[in-house]
């Protein structure tokens, strides 16, 4: 019989995500508890884990109980691990559980706390990387970049070809749950990788707004390029990608009050160089927001710079685009439209 309201469905513990169970562990705790742990935390996983806290629906308390109970013996394999090493820890839980709970525990345990080589691959520079991945699947490629800083994966998809630098931006695009299994093979290709904590289920490293981050990193004909591809592929998809970009000619979006934050903070040599290339709109908006005397002294710093190289200016632009991506952040500016992580400007 329908009553006319929408019923939510209850999540069970086979349904959930190694994500929402951290959710769910946290909101078994007191308030107290929960802010104990998060001082351990990266400001990243607790943005994470918060946002699953948000969205969480109606969970029953035997799928909580669950949850709680994994905790715990994930913790005490652990502990026996640390204690007496691999063998001492899969005979007590063997005899504890048996030997295929006991089995998934160890394999849930090694698969978060393993060291990997991701650390080194950040001190490597770009020139290594290409060289490095270039002869690797695209989808490995994806995978290996998305766990990179976004600066770092910008260097390296810049210098692959063209038609593969499209093809690994779109897998960063769509990367979804990436299983334990696949991450242990990527091991294998690495050598060592960095600390990387995998949940029970999967670990979800790519998305849309992860390339845009990549994408602000990068050059411009690497941006286009990409993007253009991306159009190619799924226009939808990179309709998302640009929603989450912001580009120095979006400068504009921002309000008065806004920009004259951003003047405040920003070289004044980048902003000569950013405006060099900047079309009359943008360099308006600039100057109204200057004393009468500073909006005529950059304008006579226009005149005399002479010829710069675009790349000296996209440069400039980039290090603009930081200093509002920071400022945004921290709450102090708006950008029109992208005012919630679910706003976008497409």
């Amino acid at each position: 019989m329908e009553t006319g309201k929408a019923v939510k469905k209850l999540e069970t513990f086979n349904d959930l995500t190694g994500l929402r169970k951290a959710a769910i562990f946290f909101i078994s705790l007191s308030e107290e508890q929960a802010a104990e742990i998060f001082k351990h935390l990266s400001m990243n996983e607790i943005e994470k884990i918060s946002m699953e806290i948000a969205g969480l629906n109606a969970v029953n308390s035997k799928t909580i109980k669950s949850v709680v109970k994994e905790f715990y013996h994930l913790l005490k394999t652990k502990e026996f691990i640390a204690k007496g090493g691999l063998e001492f820890a899969q005979t007590i839980l063997e005899k504890a559980f048996g030997i295929n709970e006991a089995k998934e525990l160890i394999e849930k345990t090694r698969a978060a706390t393993q060291i990997r080589g991701f650390n080194t691959l950040k001190k490597a520079d770009s020139g290594q990387l290409v060289n490095f991945l270039i002869k690797e699947h695209p989808q490995t490629i994806a995978l290996i970049l998305s766990h990179l800083p976004p600066d770092q994966t910008g260097e390296v998809l810049s210098e692959f070809p063209e038609d593969l630098r499209g093809d690994v931006a779109y897998r960063i695009a769509t990367l979804g749950k990436i299983s334990p299994q696949l991450l242990h093979d990527i091991e294998e290709v690495v050598d060592s990788l960095a600390e990387t904590v995998i949940s029970e289920d999967m670990s979800k490293t790519g998305g849309t707004k992860a390339l845009a981050e990549i994408l602000n990193k990068s050059n411009k004909v690497t941006e286009r390029s990409i993007l253009a591809r991306m159009e190619e592929l799924d226009p939808e998809l990179a309709s998302q990608v640009k929603g989450y970009m912001f580009v120095f000619e979006d400068i504009i979006l921002i309000d008065d009050r806004g920009i004259q934050k951003i003047l405040k903070q920003v070289d004044k040599k980048d902003l000569s160089l950013a405006l060099k290339a900047a079309d009359d709109n943008i360099k308006e908006t600039i100057f109204r927001n200057m004393s009468e005397r500073a909006a005529q002294l950059l304008k006579e710093d226009l005149e005399f710079l002479g010829a710069v190289r675009l790349k000296e200016v996209e440069e400039a632009q980039r290090r603009i685009i930081e200093v509002i991506k920071q400022l945004e952040d921290e709450g102090e500016i708006y950008v029109s439209g992208r005012g919630k992580e679910d706003d976008m400007v497409v």
